[in-house]
């Protein structure tokens, strides 16, 4: 399989085209890939180091309110059109993927103008602006939750999970759990703000640790970010023996795989990880991404019963800790939120594009 794909502007979008990539290796080694995103974006410096090829297209995004910027944009968009259409032609794939953000416009209507079969996968509850245009255009919309579903055609959508998934159930939790130096036998919370951390999550994680100290029954593992690490030790002072920090975990996945609850941001790579493990979550959406998705993904898996969700404006030591009592305390509620997590995840999500891709290509045009 040749395959040209894109996506671009934030790990959400770049890890589940980069598990993609890797399921479509295991399944068929002498596959080739190209990757175009753009020269700003993370992907830029993700992808080079994945030894994955890589080439960029310039373009930028909507403003969601009127603006001449559109029109610059309107015509950065043919520009970029054109240039993938180039990159297409001449790496000749068989398919086309785009896994969201800005920069999957045209590569992906570029596949589609050259008759070549394209697919593109939605990670949000509600679909952001590319993948609205794009779903008109694509032979395949691949939705994370059934709760996108309504938002696509309903002919040319299915229900797939987010590819990023499908390494997390595969991860050693044991070993996760051991790599941390965590005491044994005791329940585990994970507490992270993101790749970069929180501020509002490191603050209300500050506030919490006098209430910590008479809790001696569940283990917090506290993962601050780069930038707030120095200072969220020096706040804390003397760490309570029921918590452990750490600035950056570099294996996520076998950690995730070992904990009993996950505090954090609502981002979408991160929910499939969360409920393809079956783990009940306490969510903090960040406010500042566009159109508000992760509360709408938070909120979603609140109603599913899979999760709790606390808005920032709500955010204190107190608010986080009664959260976490009120799950832990109560095996009940714990099992019924682990439950509801599992039955809206999907581990097998890599492979489930995969067998798409190869559909859409069989497929008479």
């Amino acid at each position: 399989m040749n395959i040209v794909i894109s996506g671009g502007g934030t790990g959400g979008h770049i890890y589940p085209a980069l598990a993609l990539i890797q399921e479509i290796k295991q399944h068929e080694p002498d596959s080739r890939v190209l990757y175009i995103g753009t020269e700003r974006g993370l992907e830029a410096n993700l992808v080079p180091k994945e030894g994955v090829p890589f080439e960029s297209v310039y373009i930028t995004g909507f403003k969601r309110s009127l603006s001449f910027e559109n029109v610059k944009t309107i015509l950065r968009f043919f520009k970029a059109t054109s240039r993938a259409k180039k990159l297409i032609r001449d790496f000749k794939p068989d398919v086309v993927v785009g896994t969201g953000g800005y920069v999957c416009g045209p590569v992906v209507y570029a596949g589609h103008s050259l008759g070549i079969p394209t697919l593109i996968h939605e990670q949000n509850v509600i679909p952001g602006l590319t993948n609205k245009f794009l779903s008109r255009y694509t032979e395949r919309v691949a939705v994370t939750f059934e709760g996108s579903a309504p938002h696509f055609p309903a002919e040319k959508t299915v229900i797939t999970g987010n590819p990023r998934a499908s390494e997390v159930v595969r991860a050693n939790g044991e070993a996760g759990l051991a790599s941390l130096g965590v005491p044994a036998g005791k329940k585990y919370v994970l507490i992270v703000g993101g790749s970069r951390g929180a501020k509002a999550i490191n603050d209300a994680v500050i506030q919490l640790v006098p209430h910590l100290r008479e809790h001696v029954d569940y283990h917090i593992v506290y993962v601050t970010g780069e930038v707030h690490y120095e200072q969220t030790v020096k706040a804390i002072g003397d760490v309570p023996p029921n918590m452990t920090i750490r600035p950056f975990i570099y294996n996520m996945p076998e950690v995730l795989a070992g904990v009993d609850l996950i505090v954090n941001r609502a981002g979408a790579s991160f929910l499939a990880e969360i409920t393809a493990l079956g783990l009940p979550s306490i969510l903090i959406p960040s406010p500042y991404v566009t159109n508000n998705h992760q509360e709408k993904n938070g909120r979603w898996l609140e109603e599913q019963g899979a999760a709790c969700v606390i808005l920032e404006s709500e955010l204190s030591g107190k608010t986080l800790m009664e959260s976490i009592d009120s799950i832990l305390k109560d095996e009940s509620r714990a099992r019924t939120m682990s439950v509801a997590s599992r039955s809206l995840g999907q581990p097998d999500a890599a492979v489930l594009v995969y067998n798409e891709l190869k559909a859409i290509m069989k497929a008479p045009k």
